[in-house]
């Protein structure tokens, strides 16, 4: 029976449309391809990500069964989260002690950290073992963050891994409209990414314009004191 012969780990990739979906055929090193038959072990058959905005995603929870896997860190999970989801960091507290790591850090919390209340993290090397324990292969799985990177680079690895059943919202939970989920939490799902000096500039800078404006007609409207209370410099 004729054949192709893949030459090297991954040389041999063809593409199907099955359902809507892509599929992803990887012939392995000296592994013959039937034309009829696909052999287990010379094959690994893999679906591509599906990228969806909240009103599908919606629809998939509620009509296809995907659960929903949570993949930010702790601080904006505890700030809101849809309610039932699994939380599984795909980046966790980066609390190492080592020279490099302390300095990275302080530099981090006094820039990021301060101005954009982002925490110091590195990637969770538990992220596919916590995922297998909790669940199968074959499940359908929703992943979902912030701004959609963290959730997009989780399925990945996860695809990788063998899930086949893997779906992401694009742009993440910011572009997600008040009630479209369930949720739990202090704030609404799209504003969970908001902390730092950068949610209250605008208040910021409305108490230094008062501030600059009552000065000014200060000095206008009263001279002398202002004189007094602001002598010059010689």
């Amino acid at each position: 029976m004729a054949g192709i012969i893949s030459p090297s780990p991954t040389a041999l990739y063809f593409t199907s449309n099955v359902g809507g979906r892509r599929l992803k055929a990887v012939g392995w090193a000296g592994q013959s391809v039937s034309r009829n038959v696909i052999r287990r072990r010379s094959l690994r058959i893999a679906a591509e990500v599906k990228f969806v905005n909240a009103e599908e995603a919606k629809q998939l929870i509620a009509e296809e069964g995907y659960s929903v896997v949570d993949v930010r860190d702790k601080t904006q999970f505890e700030r809101a989260h849809i309610k039932s989801c699994s939380h599984i960091p795909l980046f966790i507290y980066n609390e190492d002690n080592d020279i490099g790591t302390i300095i990275k850090r302080t530099v981090h919390n006094n820039f990021s950290g301060l101005f954009f209340g982002l925490p110091f993290t590195k990637v969770n090397p538990d992220f596919l073992k916590s995922v297998r324990n909790e669940f199968s292969q074959d499940r359908k799985l929703l992943l979902v963050c912030q701004e959609g990177l963290r959730s997009a680079a989780a399925a990945s690895r996860l695809e990788e891994a063998g899930y086949e059943n893997i779906a992401c919202v694009t742009s993440g939970l910011q572009s997600v409209k008040p009630g479209t989920f369930e949720s739990v939490g202090s704030t609404e799902l799209q504003n969970a990414g908001k902390a730092g000096l950068i949610t209250i500039q605008g208040k910021i800078s409305a108490v230094l314009g008062t501030v600059l404006v009552c000065a000014y007609l200060f000095i206008q409207f009263f001279p002398d004191q202002a004189e007094k209370l602001f002598p010059p410099t010689s």
